[in-house]
């Protein structure tokens, strides 16, 4: 299947599509507490000031979506995260993707959301696919589905599209349009593996030559543990939207980034006449004269 299917999703007020011939949607990553003592401590003690800062500042720099995760241990997820979507709404217009894989937290969340969420993730073992998706269709959302199952991360990228197979076959089952499912192929830090990279790369490419659907990823994991990340970083998610990436979870804050994926929508034809690269260049040089 070479099919080049859109994924629709919105807030109140917004709707964004992601999809192969449309410029890449960024998944600003940053609220999430996970290594983040102080955001972790302000969620907990129900101060949402830095969420909700965060939230602007990520869509002023690019974000088309926003990734929020509430996920502190010892705290009451449910809680937690239905406040902190609230907190994100206030301020932003974005459509959400709800973090979380406990079943309880994503009802909560999804229950005062309004508009059409993305849900992150459901994965290919059973108790994920059994709690989650039901949720999923009830609430009418779109889902990353991530390419690990009961035995971790398959080491090759048949055993990735055969988890990814699964997540579809199972999401169509109960009435989820394969439209609404993104995959997440997986990224490990090259650091560790020094095929892990290009095993990705090949996994979107099967995914998307099978299964038409869309993809994302946390792309800055294939740095982990190497110096000069932002480079390696750059120069990824540049070779993985040519290979079939559509919508990244990552800082939209860091400059290089950024550029890299307007550089690359250029470089692909996603950019007409290179007006979003003008006018990103032009906002720069403004920001350094000021």
């Amino acid at each position: 299947m070479t099919v080049k299917l859109t994924t629709t999703v919105s807030s109140k007020s917004k709707i964004v599509q992601v999809g192969r011939s449309l410029p890449t949607a960024i998944i600003g990553e940053r609220i999430n507490p996970t290594g983040r003592k102080k955001l972790a401590a302000a969620i907990v003690a129900n101060n949402f000031d830095i969420v909700r800062q965060d939230a602007i500042d990520q869509v002023a720099a690019g974000a088309a979506l926003l990734d929020v995760n509430a996920g502190i241990p010892g705290g009451d997820e449910p809680a937690l995260l239905r406040e902190t979507v609230r907190a994100v709404m206030e301020v932003s217009d974005v459509p959400l993707c709800i973090d979380t894989a406990d079943p309880h937290a994503l009802a909560a969340a999804l229950a005062i959301y309004e508009g059409k969420a993305l849900v992150n993730s459901v994965n290919g073992e059973e108790r994920s696919l059994d709690a989650m998706l039901p949720l999923v269709k009830e609430h009418g959302a779109a889902v990353i589905g991530l390419c690990m199952d009961e035995d971790g991360i398959p080491e090759s990228a048949d055993k990735r599209l055969a988890v990814a197979a699964r997540i579809i076959e199972r999401a169509g089952r109960i009435g989820i349009p394969v439209e609404d499912i993104i995959i997440d192929p997986l990224v490990l830090t090259v650091g560790a593996d020094g095929n892990a990279g290009s095993l990705t790369l090949k996994t979107i490419r099967r995914v998307v030559q099978e299964f038409g659907v869309n993809i994302t990823m946390g792309a800055s994991n294939v740095s982990f543990g190497l110096p000069d990340r932002e480079a390696i970083n750059a120069t990824f998610i540049a070779m993985a939207i040519h290979a079939g990436l559509t919508c990244p979870i990552a800082n939209p804050l860091v400059p290089g980034l950024t550029t890299a994926v307007l550089a690359a929508d250029l470089a692909l034809g996603k950019d007409e006449w290179g007006a979003r690269w003008i006018a990103a260049f032009r906002a720069r040089e403004k920001k350094t004269n000021q």
